[in-house]
């Protein structure tokens, strides 16, 4: 057994090379600019009513598309604010979004704010809502989040039924690494009866691997017995 907390960490290791790789192909992803809706998430709000540096990136983020979009196939996409109000806040995150970006150059016709999200998963179910009541036939649809959250928040969308993939804005050197790590872990989370399941292969595979070390002859018996009544 004591090979069990190395083969613990090589599967961690393993997953989580597997994490960052996916993470860095999502950010070579730039969408067709034909959408009809662009979503952007929501975090938290300063001072109550505000919207963050970090908030105001993902906007940005959005709003750039926008124009891009606009200026090349002279399309109008519907932005959609999506984020609630939490316990410190004085306002609706999607409140205070709308506001910056029509102040940043959104028409306020074409921005929604979703009002009701607590987490990424809610934001992409209201968000379908919205979507769905404009009853749009198969509806081109990308959302805006942080680099770092793209990856779990494009499965939350998915678990929503929202067809739709996403876009991130930068973050800050810094914070990018914790970033990371936190997804990393928020990712083992969500996935953890798989993972325990993972965990528990890894016991056995270091009680089989320390029983060859100890009683060799023992456990090839038992091999050559199981190749021979499966394989003659």
């Amino acid at each position: 057994m004591n090979m069990l907390p190395t083969l613990v960490v090589l599967y961690l290791l393993f997953w989580f090379y597997n994490y960052l790789t996916v993470l860095v192909l999502y950010q070579l992803y730039w969408p067709r600019t034909d959408k009809d809706f662009i979503i952007v998430l929501g975090a938290g709000l300063m001072n109550g009513d505000q919207v963050t540096p970090l908030l105001a990136q993902r906007i940005d983020r959005g709003i750039t598309f926008w124009k891009k979009q606009l200026e090349k196939n002279q399309k109008k996409a519907v932005v959609i604010l999506s984020g609630g109000q939490g316990v410190d806040e004085k306002i609706p995150e999607g409140q205070a979004m709308k506001k910056y970006a029509i102040s940043h150059g959104i028409p306020e016709k074409f921005s929604v704010a979703e009002i009701k999200s607590k987490n990424t998963f809610e934001n992409m179910k209201f968000s379908k809502q919205i979507i769905d009541s404009f009853e749009l036939q198969d509806p081109k649809t990308v959302f805006v989040s942080n680099n770092y959250h793209i990856f779990r928040a494009a499965r939350y969308a998915r678990q929503a039924g929202l067809k739709a993939e996403g876009i991130g804005s930068q973050t800050s050197k810094f914070f990018l690494p914790n970033a990371v790590i936190r997804e990393y872990l928020a990712l083992l989370s969500n996935q953890r009866n798989w993972h325990i399941f993972g965990m528990v292969v890894m016991a056995l595979l270091a009680i089989v691997l320390s029983n060859l070390q100890v009683h060799p002859y023992f456990v090839g018996r038992i091999i050559g017995a199981i190749r021979d009544a499966f394989f003659k």
